[in-house]
């Protein structure tokens, strides 16, 4: 771990080993966050996204969770509150960005009640009490960003059981920055659009035809990047924006307008 001084704010992102989590975990390092990162079952992949924080002189450190088992929630909060204690000598963290997550392909006919139960875990219950869980360890004036999706305002088939759950995820924030309120905490959420990542198994990005697809009907003319959504996330975090509250923000370059 790098030094940090007393007054650089703290960032913790679930997923943060690849895709947007890891990209959002860059961005914020570049505007003097600190990062507590998350994985499933990569540390190696973890553990390099530290070493790239901490080359661009910020502290971080990376924590194994699974968003998809929430009985696992309270020990995790307790790791999270011994890191914070050794690594920056802090009760309390300032930035949750709710982000892990899977992507489920399948025809609505055809999709299985384990699917339903695996992205419901993952995408809506997961979210749901693991905040709860960290409530106690995010500063008053905090943030929480969490992750939808533009599927939540477009409908494409295949994904019906995936947005639902970010559909749901909508909801809860802004039930969240109502009854947050009274702690100054801000809850947002970022909905990207079509973005080249090994989520759903890399369809996106290492498929020709859909990817040419999604540019056509994108008014910037591309499909999008994990740092056009590590970005908006960062930039949604910064003081400059503590007035944005209870707000759906889709970043998808204007995809289907």
């Amino acid at each position: 771990m790098t030094q940090s001084t007393a007054s650089n704010p703290i960032a913790l992102i679930t997923g943060g080993n690849r895709g947007l989590g890891k990209s959002t975990a860059l961005h914020l390092a570049q505007r003097g966050v600190d990062v507590i990162l998350t994985y499933r079952s990569n540390p190696a992949e973890a553990q390099a996204v530290v070493g790239q924080i901490e080359a661009l002189g910020r502290r971080a450190i990376a924590l194994e969770l699974d968003v998809g088992d929430s009985a696992s929630f309270a020990a995790f909060a307790g790791n999270v509150k011994t890191a914070l204690q050794q690594g920056w000598q802090r009760e309390r963290f300032h930035y949750l960005v709710n982000n892990a997550g899977v992507g489920v392909y399948a025809p609505f006919t055809e999709f299985s009640e384990a699917q339903f139960d695996t992205l419901m875990n993952i995408h809506l219950k997961g979210p749901f009490f693991l905040t709860q869980k960290l409530l106690p360890l995010i500063n008053d004036g905090g943030r929480i960003v969490n992750i939808s999706s533009g599927l939540t305002r477009f409908a494409l088939p295949g994904y019906s059981g995936y947005a639902t759950m970010k559909g749901g995820i909508e909801v809860l924030t802004r039930y969240l920055a109502k009854e947050l309120g009274a702690r100054n905490i801000a809850v947002n959420t970022i909905a990207p659009g079509a973005i080249e990542t090994d989520f759903g198994g890399g369809r996106l990005r290492d498929n020709a035809e859909l990817n040419g697809f999604v540019a056509s009907q994108t008014a910037l003319g591309r499909a999008g990047l994990p740092d056009d959504i590590g970005g908006a996330i960062s930039a949604l975090l910064h003081s400059d924006s503590r007035w944005v509250n209870a707000q759906r923000i889709e970043v998808s370059g204007g995809m289907f307008v």
